[in-house]
């Protein structure tokens, strides 16, 4: 992955770790609500409407107009009052949450 950062930039980068995490098998949307029950619902609140000031609603859509990865990137080390995830969530989970989010909109 350092080499195709390097070399071809970012973005290829990024679409390595999608590909790594088996985003091209299909994120589980019903195993991301579980997910996002358990560990987002407090902040973002049961529909993806915000609880806390600052944190994005997402049935508005707000913070998914990014690429998956760099949601998965955001997720994984965290954000403001956002605890990282990275070591608490695999990838693959955080995939699941991610595409369940985007069905809130």
């Amino acid at each position: 992955m350092k080499l195709a950062t390097k070399i071809l930039g970012p973005a290829l980068a990024g679409l390595s770790l999608l590909l790594a995490c088996g985003a091209s098998q299909g994120a589980d949307t019903n195993k991301g609500q579980q997910l996002y029950a358990a560990n987002c619902v407090i902040c973002h609140g049961q529909a993806g409407r915000s609880m806390m000031p600052g944190a994005p609603s997402f049935d508005r859509g707000d913070g998914l107009l990014r690429p998956d990865f760099t949601l998965l990137a955001s997720i994984r080390s965290g954000k403001n009052a956002m605890p990282a995830f990275q070591g608490i969530l695999a990838d693959r989970d955080i995939m699941d949450v991610i595409a369940y989010l985007r069905t809130l909109h």
